[in-house]
């Protein structure tokens, strides 16, 4: 799939088939992840990729707003240093990780971003990091709609030279 392709047609997905994701692919997400810029390069993320199911199920009991997290069959943690860039370098990163598995047909969707402080305990996570997000990754459990998205069209967004004139 094309980069634009994949940004154009990818969705939340928080039901998954109970199929494994092959390790070649779950490589290549994790790489999307720990290849994407960051300020200065201090690459200022660390990935938890966690495959046992046990684990997975206590994850998602973890987590309040993604308790879904507990059907996939792949979840990765995205925990941060706490200094200045780093939750916008590690959303980049996220949003790497997310593109390369919609490419190759496995869906996910950002979970957290607050109140995930018990996960620090759980995967032994030292306390230098803060737990960002956890991205559970599975194929999706329905057809998906790629593309079908709910956007506020381009001239309400974009603006050309100056606010207030269209980019169109």
């Amino acid at each position: 799939m094309e980069a634009f392709e994949a940004v154009r047609t990818l969705l939340a997905v928080r039901r998954y088939q109970d199929r494994p994701i092959p390790e070649s692919i779950i490589k290549m997400i994790v790489e999307a992840g720990r290849l994407t810029g960051s300020a200065m390069n201090l690459q200022p993320w660390t990935f938890i990729v966690v495959q046992d199911r046990q684990m997975i199920m206590r994850l998602g009991a973890l987590a309040r707003s993604g308790p879904y997290i507990a059907d996939a069959t792949l979840a990765i943690v995205v925990a941060v240093e706490k200094t200045g860039y780093a939750v916008s370098d590690a959303s980049r990163a996220i949003h790497s990780m997310l593109l390369v598995a919609w490419s190759e047909g496995v869906g996910s969707n950002w979970v957290g971003f607050s109140n995930l402080e018990k996960v620090n305990a759980l995967l032994e996570i030292p306390a230098g990091l803060d737990v960002l997000a956890i991205l559970p990754f599975g194929y999706p459990a329905s057809k998906t709609g790629r593309g079908k998205k709910n956007r506020k069209p381009l001239r309400a967004v974009a603006h050309r030279e100056r606010y207030g004139q269209p980019f169109e």
